[in-house]
C-alpha cells in the first residue's frame, strides 16, 4: 500500500472521531488508486457519486464495482457514469470479488442500514447518502455495527458547504447577534419538486420514513450545525391533506391516466430524456414507476409538517415544511441576546424571480462546471441600531455550490483546515434523522419525545 493511499484510509477513521474534517485528511498519489464500489444506480448514485467522481477524480480513484437490484438500469448506470468496472446484481458477490476500500451507498432509504452494516462487517469504510436511515431501530443497529467494526462511516451532507449557508454559520460563530436563543426555520417545496416525492417510493412511510426524515434531514443537519448543539426534545404536528387519497381522481400512473386533461399535476415522463432512460426503460425489471400517481391510496406520509425542537443548550426552534407551495424556497431567522439575523433564498416576490419552478429545481441539481452565481441578502439587526444588509454569493447549481465543495474538500484540498467544521460523521447523521423520527413519534403519540430515549446517544450541549 502506498503512503498516500494509507493516509486516505486513516483519515476516514478520523472523520468519525470529530464532526470536522481532519487537517491532513486526504493526500493521494497516482501509483495506486482508491478502490470504490457503489450500490444503488438511481439519480444520485449515477450523477453526484458516480459520473462526477469519474469526471473529476479519476487520477486518484477508480470504480471497481457497481451494484443494483435492477440489472438493465445497472448497465445503463455504468454507461452514464463512464465506469470501466464489472456490475453485480448480487451485492455480497460485488464486495467479495472487488474488495473495495470505500463503499458508497445510494439505495432506497429503507435499505441504507443493510448495506452500511454489511460494508462495515466486510471490512470496508462506508460513505452513505443522506438520510443515514429511516427509524431509531435501524439507527441503533448502525451505531452498534460501527463500534464493532474497525472501519467507519461518513454521511454525505452537502447543504453545509454552500457559500450562503456558510456565511450564516460564520455570523453565528462570530456572535454577531450575541448568544443565540431561538430560531424560526420554514422550508417551502413547490408543486413540481414537492410533488415529485409523492410520485416516488418516498410517498410510502416504510420506504423513506416520510419527508420528516428523507427531506428534512438536510434542514435538521443545518440547524444542528448552525446552532452548534444537539437536539434534546421534539413536539410535532403533521397530516396528509393534499396528496394521496385526498385527490379528486387517480390512475395507475401519469402515462396511462384517464384524467390527463384535467389534472394540474400531469407529467409526461417520456419527454424527459434522462428520466426515461434511467427509469422508464428499466421498469419492466422491477415494476418501479417513476411517474406514479400523486393521489394513489397507499401514500401514507405527511404533506404538512410543523415541529418545535428544544436543544441541549436551551435554544428552541420553530420549524415547518410545506410540500405544495406555489414556489420553492426557505426562510430562517435567528434571535440572539444582541440582535436578530434573517436570511432567505428563492422567495419570488422578494427578488422578482421570473424563472420557471421546474427549471429552478433542474438548475439546483445540475452537476456542471459552469457556475451560475448571483448575490443575495442576509439581514443583520443589532439592538438599538439600524439593520445592515450583507450581500452574499449564491451559486445556482449543485445544491447551491455545496455538492462540488463537499467532494473537493475530501479529494482536492484536505490539507486546508475547515474553520466551519462542515465535515459530517455518523453522529451528525444520527442526530439529523433523530429529530425527524422523534417528530413522527410525537405525532403518533401526541406528546413530546426525548431524543435520548430513541437510541444510545445522549444529546450534547455542544457538538463535538
Amino acid at each position: 500500500m502506498t503512503t498516500s493511499r494509507r493516509k486516505f484510509l486513516t483519515s476516514i477513521s478520523m472523520l468519525t472521531a470529530t464532526t470536522a474534517l481532519p487537517l491532513h485528511a486526504f493526500s493521494f498519489g497516482t501509483k495506486k488508486k482508491l478502490k470504490v464500489a457503489l450500490v444503488g444506480t438511481g439519480i444520485r448514485g449515477t450523477t453526484f457519486w458516480g459520473k462526477r467522481l469519474v469526471d473529476e477524480y479519476s487520477d486518484i480513484l477508480e470504480f471497481v464495482g457497481l451494484s443494483d437490484i435492477n440489472p438493465s438500469r445497472l448497465e445503463y448506470g455504468k454507461k452514464f457514469i463512464g465506469a470501466k468496472c464489472p456490475t453485480f446484481v448480487d451485492f455480497d458477490e460485488m464486495m467479495k470479488t472487488t474488495d473495495p476500500d470505500l463503499l458508497i451507498v445510494t439505495t432506497k432509504d429503507s435499505t441504507h442500514h443493510e448495506f452500511i452494516i454489511k460494508g462495515l462487517e466486510m471490512g470496508c469504510d462506508v460513505l452513505t447518502e443522506k438520510p443515514l436511515t429511516i427509524d431509531e431501530t435501524k439507527c441503533q443497529a448502525i451505531l452498534e455495527a460501527e463500534k464493532k467494526s474497525s472501519k467507519n462511516l461518513i454521511v454525505g451532507f452537502n447543504y453545509r458547504w454552500s457559500p450562503y449557508a456558510t456565511e450564516i454559520k460564520k455570523l453565528l460563530k462570530d456572535k454577531s447577534i450575541g448568544k443565540l436563543v431561538s430560531v424560526d426555520f420554514h422550508w417551502y417545496l413547490n408543486t413540481y419538486h414537492g410533488a415529485s416525492y409523492f410520485r416516488r417510493w418516498h410517498g410510502e412511510m416504510n420506504s423513506g420514513g416520510s419527508l420528516w426524515v428523507h427531506k428534512a434531514t438536510h434542514h435538521f443537519d443545518l440547524l444542528n450545525w448552525w446552532i452548534n448543539s444537539e437536539p434534546s426534545e421534539v413536539f410535532a404536528y403533521g397530516d396528509l391533506e393534499f396528496y394521496g387519497s385526498n385527490g379528486p381522481f387517480r390512475g395507475k400512473n401519469c402515462r396511462s391516466c384517464d384524467h390527463k386533461s384535467e389534472c394540474n399535476f400531469y407529467w409526461d415522463i417520456t419527454k424527459d430524456k434522462r428520466s426515461k432512460e434511467l427509469y422508464v426503460d428499466h421498469e419492466h425489471e422491477d415494476g418501479y414507476l417513476r411517474d406514479n400517481c400523486l393521489f394513489r391510496e397507499n401514500i401514507d406520509i405527511y404533506d404538512k409538517m410543523s415541529a418545535q425542537i428544544k436543544y441541549a443548550n436551551k435554544v428552541v426552534v420553530n420549524y415547518s415544511l410545506t410540500t405544495y407551495s406555489p414556489f420553492e424556497g426557505w426562510r430562517v431567522s435567528f434571535n440572539g441576546t444582541k440582535g436578530r439575523l434573517e436570511a432567505w433564498l428563492d422567495i419570488p416576490y422578494n427578488e422578482n424571480i421570473k424563472i420557471d419552478q421546474a427549471e429552478m429545481h433542474t438548475r439546483e441539481m445540475e452537476q456542471t462546471k459552469e457556475m451560475k452565481v448571483d448575490k443575495q441578502p442576509i439581514i443583520l439587526h443589532n439592538l438599538w441600531k439600524d439593520h445592515e444588509t450583507l450581500s452574499v454569493n449564491v451559486e445556482r447549481n449543485g445544491h447551491g455550490g455545496g455538492d462540488g465543495r463537499l467532494q473537493d474538500k475530501i479529494f482536492k484540498t484536505p490539507e486546508i483546515e475547515d474553520e466551519f467544521g462542515r465535515g459530517a460523521g455518523i453522529r451528525d447523521g444520527a442526530m439529523s434523522i433523530l429529530i425527524g423520527i422523534a417528530a413522527r413519534r410525537s405525532i403518533e403519540q401526541g406528546k413530546a419525545i426525548k431524543i435520548a430515549n430513541l437510541t444510545e446517544l445522549t444529546p450534547k450541549v455542544k457538538r463535538s
